[in-house]
């Protein structure tokens, strides 16, 4: 398998009370969720997301999960979530985002699962450039708008269909997961000078985090970055 090093970080901001987003650093499943904001219990619905993801990450075998593998994950995360909420009417209309990548094998390569339900981000930085791979699920007149509505969530009835992409691994590239948080605040630039000028992932993301707090910290940001380095 692939020689793979992750570093996490996350704050609450300058305006949210509580952080409502949850993140992973596992061994092949790297992943943010974001609460969603202003709905009952979001810190609830993204830890029972990630909780999902991390029993995806530990089960996933020499070869990793695949692409079915991570559509199981997200349809398991949808059913807790609304198990959850229907079991504690406090929690009622939670819901989170969900966004990540999984290393695994696809006919015989060894290959990265992107996956995203909402706004929350995956990008892919190399020589320099950042590249978006997701694409946010926001209602299309606020596609202009630095945010919009989310048209696509983990919390519903019936549950989402999650974006997959498969993609080929290439030691050398890096990939970074964030909520919105951090795109709130941050440009492309800003962030792809930290991801080409910070060489260590934990630093890189803590990073990331502390320019986006500075930046106005709207709202909770959370950063995973991960390294596919040379073996």
């Amino acid at each position: 398998m692939a020689n793979i090093r992750a570093g996490a970080a996350s704050d609450v901001g300058k305006v949210r009370r509580r952080n409502e987003d949850s993140a992973l650093a596992g061994r092949s499943v790297f992943a943010v969720a974001d609460g969603m904001g202003g709905h009952a219990a979001g810190d609830v619905a993204s830890r029972i997301a990630v909780e999902a993801l991390q029993r995806l990450d530990d089960s996933a075998g020499a070869n990793g999960v695949g692409p079915l593998d991570v559509r199981d994950a997200i349809v398991q995360a949808n059913a807790d979530i609304l198990g959850a909420a229907a079991a504690d009417p406090a929690q009622g209309g939670m819901g989170t985002t969900a966004a990540g990548l999984t290393l695994g094998i696809v006919d015989g390569d060894e290959c990265w699962i992107v996956f995203n339900v909402g706004d929350s981000r995956v990008y892919r930085s190399a020589g320099g450039s950042l590249e978006q791979l997701t694409v946010d699920h926001v209602a299309p007149e606020a596609v202009t708008m630095r945010r919009g509505v989310i048209t696509r969530a983990l919390g519903t009835d019936p549950g989402p269909r999650p974006d997959l992409w498969v993609r080929t691994a290439v030691p050398g590239e890096r990939y970074l997961v964030c909520s919105d948080g951090l795109s709130l605040e941050l440009t492309d630039e800003e962030i792809a000078t930290v991801l080409s000028s910070v060489p260590d992932p934990v630093e890189a993301a803590e990073e990331l985090v502390r320019r986006a707090v500075l930046a106005g910290g709207r709202d909770n940001v959370t950063v995973v970055v991960v390294d596919h380095r040379p073996d």
